[in-house]
C-alpha cells in the first residue's frame, strides 16, 4: 500500500475500533471487479458495497450501492434536485481521494470528505464487504454497525443488473 492507501485503511480500522465495532480484515490478491472481490472474500457479490464518486451539478458526493446493482442517475437527480450527474473520472478520483478506482471505501466524513449516500440495496443485507483503501485489502462488517458509524442518507438509487427490472 502507498501512503494514502495506508492512511485511509488505518483510519477506517481506527474509527471502527474506537466505536468497538467488530469487523473482519481480509488481505488478498489484487481485485479489479466486484465479482473478483466477492470471490476472494468468499461472499456473495450482493454483499459488496460499491462506492462511487459522483459529480452532482458542481459537487462531488459518494454513493454506495450493492455491487450486484447499477447506479440510477435519474433517481439521484430527482432526490437531490440536481440537473447534471456524472461519474468522476479516474484523474478526478485520484485528485479528490488519492485512491485508485475500485479501492474507494464506502465512507464519507471523516474518512473521505464527501457527503455519503447509501442505496437501500445495502440496507437489505446483513453484512457489507468493501475494499478498504486498496485493491488488496477488504473489510466485512455488519450493515447495522456500518450505518451507525457512517450516518449516511439512505434512499433508492439503484437498479438490477438484469435488463428486466
Amino acid at each position: 500500500m502507498d501512503g494514502m492507501q495506508k492512511k485511509v485503511h488505518w483510519a477506517i480500522r481506527d474509527m471502527l475500533d474506537r466505536a468497538e465495532i467488530p469487523y473482519r480484515c481480509i488481505h488478498h490478491e489484487i481485485t479489479r471487479t466486484s465479482e473478483e472481490s466477492a470471490r476472494v472474500r468468499g461472499e456473495d457479490v450482493r454483499i459488496g458495497g460499491k462506492a462511487l464518486l459522483v459529480k452532482t451539478d458542481d459537487v462531488f458526493r459518494l454513493f454506495v450501492l450493492s455491487a450486484a446493482r447499477r447506479f440510477r442517475s435519474a433517481a439521484v437527480k430527482r432526490h437531490l434536485g440536481c440537473k447534471r450527474v456524472r461519474f468522476a473520472t479516474s484523474d478526478e478520483l485520484l485528485e479528490s481521494t488519492g485512491l485508485a478506482p475500485g479501492s474507494v471505501p464506502p465512507f464519507g466524513r471523516p474518512i473521505l470528505e464527501f457527503d455519503l449516500f447509501v442505496d437501500s440495496s445495502i440496507v437489505a443485507n446483513d453484512r457489507i464487504a468493501f475494499n478498504a483503501g486498496s485493491l488488496t485489502d477488504s473489510i466485512t462488517m455488519n450493515v447495522e454497525d456500518y450505518l451507525r458509524v457512517c450516518e449516511p442518507e439512505v434512499f433508492d438509487f439503484s437498479t438490477s443488473n438484469t435488463p428486466k427490472e
